[in-house]
């Protein structure tokens, strides 16, 4: 009896069935928890010796509807490192969501609390996909630095995005790939987190990863000069980071 009154008054989703998750994750070598009090859960893993973070759960960004996929690593990039490629769709609304801040009456310029994705569409310019045939009517890109953003994204990378855009983003979901204080960041709208769709996501992150290391390191060697941002507001974890643990080998 008792437990049927906790269902009765649970709230919606907090009883979901994670078990292919966990499975998928445990089967790996990852770190597997749900949120509590959330219809959400957290993953745990490395990737070349570096801890990275999946979450996924209610979404952090006005633009995301329903649940949220959120991928994180901390990386020895450059600290202003800037990068930022969005789906097409995306970048189109938060351009025009931008410009009606940007020129309102009241508000004369965009605030420290605005979305990092919504301020760098106006302090930073655009990257020149246009060698990316097969991307660039499927995603933009700014960069403070056009050339290293170019150089970050063309390559495997473009080649992930492509096959990407036939299964994970093939309905053009919003979606952030984002480099921002030595951290690389992959931010999506995904409302069924299956293993298959956790797996792809992972592995365009991976990409995104080691060429944002190719770029930074091109970068250095050519003595480019990275311009600095104020102060971030990429990410708000559900909960404290616990230290990391790389997975166990397999």
């Amino acid at each position: 009896m008792l437990e049927s009154f906790k269902r009765l008054f649970a709230k919606p989703g907090h009883d979901r069935d994670f078990s292919p998750i966990s499975d998928w994750a445990q089967r790996r070598g990852y770190g597997f928890k749900r949120v509590r009090d959330q219809d959400g859960f957290v993953i745990d893993g490395a990737f070349d010796n570096r801890p990275w973070r999946i979450e996924w759960g209610p979404p952090q960004r006005e633009y995301i509807e329903g649940h949220e996929l959120r991928l994180r690593m901390e990386l020895d990039l450059p600290s202003d490192m800037q990068m930022l490629l969005l789906s097409r769709p995306l970048m189109d609304a938060l351009e025009r969501l931008t410009f009606e801040e940007f020129t309102d009456d009241v508000q004369t310029q965009i605030g420290t609390k605005t979305p990092e994705e919504m301020r760098w569409l106006v302090m930073f310019p655009k990257v020149n996909l246009s060698t990316l045939k097969s991307l660039r009517l499927r995603f933009g890109a700014v960069a403070s630095v056009p050339a290293s953003g170019l150089a970050w994204i063309d390559g495997t990378l473009a080649e992930r995005l492509e096959a990407a855009s036939i299964d994970l983003l093939r309905d053009e979901p919003p979606f952030v790939l984002m480099t921002l204080r030595g951290r690389t960041y992959l931010r999506m709208q995904l409302e069924s987190p299956q293993p298959q769709a956790l797996a792809a996501a992972l592995t365009l992150f991976e990409t995104a990863v080691a060429q944002a290391l190719r770029a930074a390191s091109g970068a250095t060697d050519s003595g480019v000069d990275w311009p600095a941002t104020g102060a971030t507001t990429a990410w708000q974890s559900y909960e404290p980071d616990p230290p990391a643990v790389p997975p166990k080998p397999r």
